[in-house]
């Protein structure tokens, strides 16, 4: 008990240094814009034509990406975890991705990310919102039919309970329960499997994630 509360206590910690680190970053994004503004109208003026393009948070395109965005294969480890060891493009597009698994773990991803405060979706999302979730440092705990009530509901408790995660089914995907961090992925059997915990504790704003402490709320929701 004692070493689960120290290791919550830690994750907390953690994610509130992050959030933190976050804010500040958007006050630098602020100011950049409005730079950026002076700039284009200066432009205008003089006749120019100036094209901007976003690239914050990994950088951007409005463009569409009908193939997979990733480049590489996963590899098992001893854990059980899957790791992706390849390229996982970041770009902001438009349009559907075909993504290299289901659920994907990465990749292109439309530029409004899915909320991840804990959220628990009913219906299935879109993988293109959810994908910008994992690159702010959210797990992604999705089911198919195949999964028993008992432990969608337990793990939809754990989630909602739990910063920088969400859930949703997804019927497509190959095991009845997966978790996905970005660039990364496991099976487990049910809401007491104990893996569940490990792959939380390491990867809910773990090392893996592009874009630490960026925002899990004031995105999408069904």
């Amino acid at each position: 008990m004692g070493s689960a509360n120290k290791s919550s206590t830690g994750r907390k910690a953690r994610i509130e240094e992050m959030r933190r680190a976050e804010q500040a970053r958007e006050r630098r994004n602020r100011i950049l814009t409005i730079v950026a503004s002076v700039v284009v109208v200066g432009g205008l003026v003089a006749g120019g034509v100036v094209l901007v393009r976003s690239q914050s948070d990994g950088g951007g395109s409005d463009t569409a990406a009908s193939d997979s965005s990733a480049k590489g294969k996963f590899v098992t480890g001893a854990d059980g975890v899957r790791t992706w060891e390849g390229e996982l493009a970041r770009n902001h597009v438009t349009k559907t991705v075909k993504y290299a698994s289901q659920p994907p773990v990465g990749g292109d991803h439309n530029q409004a990310w899915m909320n991840c405060n804990g959220d628990v979706y009913t219906k299935e999302i879109n993988n293109t919102n959810a994908v910008h979730s994992l690159e702010h440092g959210a797990v992604w705990v999705t089911y198919n039919a195949k999964a028993k009530k008992a432990d969608v509901d337990a793990l939809a408790a754990k989630v909602k309970k739990t910063p920088y995660t969400l859930m949703s089914p997804m019927d497509d995907q190959k095991d009845p329960i997966m978790l996905s961090a970005w660039g990364h992925q496991r099976t487990v059997t049910g809401a007491d499997d104990p893996d569940v915990d490990k792959f939380f504790e390491k990867f809910v704003q773990g090392k893996q994630t592009p874009e630490p402490g960026a925002a899990c709320t004031n995105g999408l929701a069904q």
